[in-house]
């Protein structure tokens, strides 16, 4: 289900129907300011990062997390993925094994993650991360959990996408934010905002003056995998958050866009949409392609059939988030 106009207003103008919602968006502050409030976190004995996010959907977490592994293998650590599974059937704890769990089962996003290190799958974290310390972890990697109390954290850092922005600025469901921002901030250590740099100078400009920690800016980066988008003819079909990012990316590319479908976030990949969707690309004379994310709950039979755009996640000036890093270790 698709998030509604209104949450993505300006501040200044929320619109009827967020003022008319907003005593519930405040009720629903004042339940997650309580539960956060009566937790009794876990200290497990190695640092514990989170990448987390105010808004509800997706705002780059993922290209986040596996940005920050590679960051803290190049520091000589062994990093453990915890993640809650979103989709996925299994409680956990469990180590993900790409060879022998699937999407269904664990996930979409924790088996992408896969791929770059070790992950577990847990809905209660704070067993994951016990988890994730007992099988030698240096560190623990927290895949969201800002507004979780059962894992203390060393370092939180809050992810946002740049073009959304805070939306409205308002809770759940007079607008997308899971806790009022000022409460976000109280308890983080860095803001990371992802997008192209127009998105960036309006994101600073709106909400530049909320922002009290250091923030960082990113953008997502294609990676050169030799394959020659330019003049391509695609059907593209994304299940992400954002899946308007995805196709913004591919027009950048060069690609011929002749169709793009919209699925909502970690949508089921069936039979019956796969079906669909090869055969409009067929009579479009058009080349299926999706995120990374999405074709990691491809059948088998269709993994050939569908290109894969892998996209990374560039910070130009990490020095702030490095040395928050090294301090964990120090």
């Amino acid at each position: 289900m698709r998030p509604p106009a209104f949450w993505n207003a300006p501040p200044d103008k929320p619109g009827v129907w967020s003022q008319l919602l907003s005593p519930l968006g405040a009720l629903y502050a004042a339940l997650t300011a309580r539960r956060l409030a009566k937790g009794r976190p876990i200290h497990v004995r190695v640092p514990v990062i989170c990448v987390g996010n105010v808004n509800a959907g997706g705002t780059g977490k993922t290209p986040t997390v596996i940005a920050l592994m590679q960051m803290l293998n190049d520091l000589g650590k062994t990093v453990h993925v915890v993640s809650r599974g979103y989709g996925g059937s299994l409680e956990g704890p469990v180590q993900v094994d790409p060879r022998n769990h699937g999407a269904a089962q664990v996930g979409d996003e924790p088996l992408l993650l896969a791929a770059f290190g070790k992950v577990w799958v847990a809905k209660d974290r704070a067993q994951g991360a016990l988890s994730a310390e007992l099988a030698g972890a240096d560190v623990v990697l927290m895949d969201d959990g800002l507004q979780n109390p059962g894992v203390a954290k060393d370092l939180s850092l809050i992810v946002v996408d740049a073009s959304q922005g805070f939306g409205n600025g308002r809770c759940i469901p007079a607008g997308p934010l899971r806790e009022p921002v000022a409460a976000a901030m109280a308890r983080a250590d860095l803001v990371l905002s992802i997008g192209p740099e127009d998105t960036q100078t309006q994101f600073a400009r709106t909400w530049d003056k909320q922002i009290t920690l250091p923030h960082l800016s990113g953008y997502l980066l294609p990676l050169q995998t030799g394959m020659d988008w330019e003049g391509l003819r695609c059907l593209a079909f994304a299940g992400i958050g954002h899946p308007e990012k995805f196709f913004r990316t591919l027009r950048e590319l060069g690609t011929e866009l002749v169709e793009t479908r919209a699925l909502e976030d970690h949508q089921p990949l069936t039979q019956a949409l796969l079906t669909r969707l090869e055969k409009d690309a067929q009579t479009a004379r058009a080349q299926l392609v999706t995120t990374e994310k999405d074709a990691v709950r491809l059948p088998q039979s269709y993994r050939m059939k569908v290109l894969t755009v892998p996209v990374r996640l560039v910070i130009p000036d990490n020095a702030v988030l490095k040395q928050a890093l090294n301090a964990l270790f120090d």
